[in-house]
C-alpha cells in the first residue's frame, strides 16, 4: 500500500474528538475508516484514497482523563479543496469510537501550501536581514586582515623565548608574559616584543633589560602583579604598562594596545606606588572598641580565668559559654559552634581575624594584638582594653 508523505500533501484536516470512555488509538483510526465507508461512493473511500496516495497517514494524538478520552485526528490530503472538505464532513458523522459514544468536530482545514509560503517568506526575510548585517569588507580592510595574518606568523625565538623577528636589533623592547601576548602584538604591528614564558625571569630577559629601553606590558590580574614584582627586582625596567583590570594582553584590541602604549608609566613611579601600597597594607589598622556593662565584665572574667592555660572559650550572643578548647584546636572548633565571641589566652594575629570573620565571630578578646587589618564586622579587644 502506497502512503502519502505529509510533505507532499496540499491540505491537512484537523478534527477534535471526545469519547465517553477510555479508548485506544486503533479504536479511533478504525472508526474513521469503518464509519465513513460507503458514504461518498467507491471513488472516495478512505482506504482506496490511501492506496492511491491521495490521503496520507492518519495520525491521532490523544489523552485519557477522568475516564474519558479526547484528542486530535490529523488527516493529510492531496485531493482538491472540495473533495477534502467532503472527507472532513464525513469524519463528523462518526458517532462511536470503540465501545464508547463519541463526538467529532472538524476544527480547521489547513492549506499546507499557505503555511509553507509563510515559512518561505519569513525565512527569506531572515536570510536577507542576516546578509545585510554581515560586514562588507572594503579593500583597506581586506589588506589589513592580510597584514595581520602575515604578522601573526612572524613570531620567532630569542634564546628559546617567543619573540618578534630580530628582537636583538631594536633599541627598545616590550616584555610580555606569554606566547599568545607576543602573537597579539605582532598582529597589531608591534614587533619588538619578547615573552617571559613563566613566573621566573630568564637570564636573556635580564640581559636585554640592561642593554635596551625596556617596557613591561603585563596582564591586569594577580599573576601580572607577581610578575611585575619579580621583574622590578631583577631587571632594569624603564616603563610599565598594565592591561585593564581582569583583562589579558592577548585579548586586547588594536585601539586598546596603542592607547596603553601612549600612557605607559615610568618604572620608578610604579616602584614608588608599589612600595606605598605595601606600607599601607603593613600599617596597623587597629582601633580600640569601647564596651561597657555586663559584656565588659563577662569578657574580663572569662579572660582572667584563661590566663596561663593556653585555652580558648567561645561565647554565644547571651554571653553564655559554648565550649572551651586548647588554643591549637580553636580554628577547627569555631566552624561548628555559631559563636558570637572568642576569648583566648594568646596574641591576636591576621590569620585569626580572617578565620573569625569567615565564621561569623564578632568579638575577639586576647592578650595582645599584632599588626593587623581589622575588617568591618570584627571587634578586637586585649586585656588592656578590659581594664
Amino acid at each position: 500500500m502506497s502512503k502519502l508523505a505529509q510533505a507532499t500533501s496540499k491540505y491537512t484536516i484537523y478534527a477534535r474528538f471526545e469519547a465517553d470512555g477510555t479508548v485506544e488509538k486503533p479504536d479511533v483510526i478504525g472508526a474513521v475508516f469503518g464509519q465513513t465507508e460507503g458514504l461518498l461512493g467507491p471513488d472516495m473511500e478512505l482506504r482506496e484514497l490511501q492506496k492511491t496516495g491521495r490521503i496520507g497517514r492518519i495520525d491521532v494524538e490523544m489523552k485519557n482523563r477522568n475516564g474519558k478520552t479526547s484528542g486530535i485526528i490529523t488527516i493529510p490530503s492531496s485531493l482538491d479543496s472540495s473533495e477534502t472538505a467532503l472527507i472532513a464532513a464525513c469524519i463528523e458523522t462518526i458517532e462511536r469510537v470503540g465501545p464508547c459514544l463519541a463526538k467529532i468536530n472538524v476544527e480547521k482545514i489547513e492549506d499546507v501550501r499557505i503555511s509553507k509560503r509563510k515559512y518561505v517568506i519569513e525565512r527569506a526575510k531572515e536570510l536577507l536581514s542576516r546578509m545585510f548585517q554581515e560586514d562588507v569588507l572594503d579593500a583597506q580592510q581586506i589588506s589589513e586582515q592580510i597584514k595581520e595574518a602575515v604578522r601573526g606568523k612572524e613570531i620567532s625565538e630569542f634564546k628559546g623565548l617567543p619573540a618578534g623577528p630580530d628582537i636583538e636589533n631594536y633599541d627598545e623592547i616590550i616584555i610580555v608574559e606569554g606566547r599568545a601576548d607576543v602573537i597579539n602584538l605582532l598582529k597589531n604591528g608591534i614587533k619588538n616584543v619578547i615573552a617571559i614564558e613563566g613566573t621566573s625571569i630568564p637570564k636573556a630577559i635580564i640581559d636585554l633589560s640592561k642593554e635596551k629601553i625596556t617596557t613591561a606590558f603585563l596582564d591586569g590580574d594577580r599573576g601580572g602583579d607577581l610578575i611585575l614584582k619579580e621583574l622590578m627586582s631583577v631587571c632594569e625596567l624603564d616603563f610599565v604598562i598594565r592591561a585593564p583590570k581582569g583583562k589579558e594582553v592577548e585579548d586586547l584590541q588594536k585601539k586598546e594596545i596603542y592607547k596603553l602604549l601612549r600612557n605607559k608609566m615610568p618604572a620608578d613611579q610604579m616602584k614608588t606606588d608599589v612600595k606605598n601600597e605595601e606600607r599601607k597594607q603593613e600599617r596597623q589598622i587597629y582601633t580600640r572598641v569601647k564596651i561597657e556593662g555586663d559584656k565588659l565584665e563577662a569578657f574580663k572574667t572569662v579572660l582572667e580565668d584563661l590566663i596561663g592555660t593556653r585555652a580558648a572559650c567561645f561565647l554565644d550572643d547571651n554571653l553564655g559559654i559554648l565550649g572551651r578548647v586548647p588554643v591549637k584546636e580553636m580554628f577547627s572548633a569555631m566552624r561548628g559552634l555559631n559563636a558570637n565571641t572568642l576569648v583566648f589566652d594568646g596574641d591576636i594575629d591576621q590569620k585569626l581575624v580572617n578565620h573569625c570573620l569567615h565564621n561569623g565571630i564578632k568579638y575577639i578578646v586576647g592578650m595582645k594584638v599584632g599588626r593587623i587589618r581589622t575588617p568591618e564586622g570584627v571587634n578586637i579587644l586585649t586585656i588592656h582594653d578590659l581594664k
